[in-house]
């Protein structure tokens, strides 16, 4: 019992041989079993339904490897950027409701930051995802490291991440004013910030997206 312990502590029962008698208890390593999981560590295979003409092997492992945009769109949707608080729902259809508003602006927000790319630390070469080796590591381009580093865009403006981006905008705002002369009873106007360049710029690609 006490050697069944530790080696089901350290997982490792299948890559030993116990002996194990009244009086003695010896060990030794089974080397067979060692060399057949070293053979495939590091290996994963990936199973799919589709018919090969549908989606070949490379496109199956791109497709695995999209499964990284859930877990970052459920990051993005908890904490980071939307930080949607807990809400704790008994209904079916307040569940429903719920999930589809924490979808929808997610959808927005996917939407907003596919635009904002030129502006932002997110690479801008999008066209290479679809024909680089799929099993290689993801490797950024240089105009993304080149953001990175200079933390500048080619204008010298600096660089944004999409928090940081709506922060600048947020400084656009629309004051109430009035004469202070004519007194408190003179007609009102509204005067808008007038943006800076990387604002209009950023309320420009705002107006591309189509959906």
């Amino acid at each position: 019992m006490r050697v069944g312990k530790v080696v089901n502590k350290y997982k490792m029962s299948k890559h030993v041989v116990l002996h194990i008698k009244d009086d003695s208890f010896t060990f030794e390593i089974d080397q067979a079993s060692v060399n057949a999981e070293a053979a495939l560590d590091g290996i994963y295979v990936v199973r799919s339904s589709v018919s090969a003409e549908t989606m070949d092997s490379a496109q199956t492992v791109r497709s695995y490897k999209l499964l990284s945009n859930v877990e970052r769109a459920f990051r993005c949707l908890k904490s980071v950027d939307l930080m949607v608080r807990p809400i704790r729902h008994r209904l079916e259809n307040r569940v429903k409701a719920h999930i589809f508003l924490c979808m929808l602006a997610y959808y927005v927000l996917w939407h907003m930051t596919e635009a904002w790319r030129p502006l932002l630390f997110a690479d801008e070469d999008q066209d290479s995802k679809s024909s680089r080796d799929p099993v290689a590591p993801a490797e950024r381009s240089e105009g993304a490291l080149q953001k990175v580093q200079s933390k500048q865009l080619d204008d010298h403006s600096v660089v944004h991440s999409f928090r940081t981006l709506l922060d600048d905008l947020a400084r656009i705002v629309t004051n109430l004013c009035r004469c202070p002369r004519l007194g408190p009873e003179a007609p009102t106007f509204t005067k808008t910030t007038t943006p800076n360049p990387q604002q209009q710029r950023a309320l420009n690609l705002l107006q591309s997206i189509t959906v």
